[in-house]
């Protein structure tokens, strides 16, 4: 690991808006903050976003500047990525965003029932070869159907037509409602401020001519979900190593 990474790694161990909880910790001991989010760490009631694979955090922190009657947690498990975001949100004193460095698969550990009111998924890794590891797979709406209050609503945001048509029909054989979708964003009249916020890798992506794809949908009823059974058309460019795309 580089002194670089490392230098960060310390410095983050004591930002104030930052978890690092040992798997051990979360499930043994039990994560201090799960169900207490908003009086013991936000002190406030209002309602929490959570964005599940923030990278550098900077929809999160954004986000938590354009909507401060919001809360605002980012998880990931890059730290290296994560430190820059909440570093951020400290320099900016942004009290409405947290972060946690874990998989994503833990949070089952993080939240209560019904403690996170809407879910960010911005440009997750497609995994064109295992469905299982898709953030919009069956397994992972399971995972998400243990915190998400009812009437919740999941966002995807992403360059990846094969992870936009996959989760369309997903969405569209659970019967789950269509608040949104999109293949073009950009190009499109969908009204909304949070939508506008381009991250580095969303500009990389619109500045090599590949249009961002929007779906967001509310799951509703958490009944025995169907995973989609078809082949969908693999991306033409390396969808995973996101710093090898073409």
């Amino acid at each position: 690991m580089g002194k670089n990474k490392l230098a960060k790694f310390a410095e983050m161990a004591h930002f104030r808006n930052v978890f690092q909880p040992s798997f051990e910790e979360m499930t043994e001991e039990g994560f201090p903050l799960k169900g207490m989010w908003k009086d013991r760490f936000f002190l406030n009631d209002h309602p929490i976003v959570a964005e599940f694979g923030c990278g550098k955090g900077e929809y999160a922190v954004t986000l938590a500047e354009r909507f401060p009657m919001k809360n605002f947690i980012g998880v990931d498990i890059k730290g290296a990525r994560m430190y820059t975001g909440a570093r951020q949100a400290l320099v900016n004193n942004l009290h409405n965003v947290a972060f946690v460095r874990t998989k994503i698969e833990n949070c089952v550990h993080l939240f209560s029932p019904g403690e996170i009111s809407e879910i960010w998924l911005t440009f997750p890794d497609p995994q064109m070869k295992n469905s299982r590891k898709r953030l919009t797979s069956t397994r992972f709406l399971d995972i998400y159907s243990s915190f998400l209050q009812p009437g919740g609503i999941i966002h995807l945001k992403t360059d990846s037509a094969f992870l936009f048509a996959y989760t369309s029909r997903l969405v569209q054989l659970n019967h789950f409602s269509v608040l949104a979708q999109t293949s073009d964003l950009y190009a499109s009249e969908i009204p909304d401020e949070t939508l506008s916020i381009r991250t580095f890798y969303e500009k990389q992506w619109l500045e090599r001519g590949i249009p961002i794809k929007y779906l967001a949908f509310a799951p509703g009823c958490w009944v025995p979900l169907i995973e989609p059974g078809e082949e969908f058309e693999k991306d033409p460019y390396r969808s995973f190593g996101r710093s090898a795309r073409n």
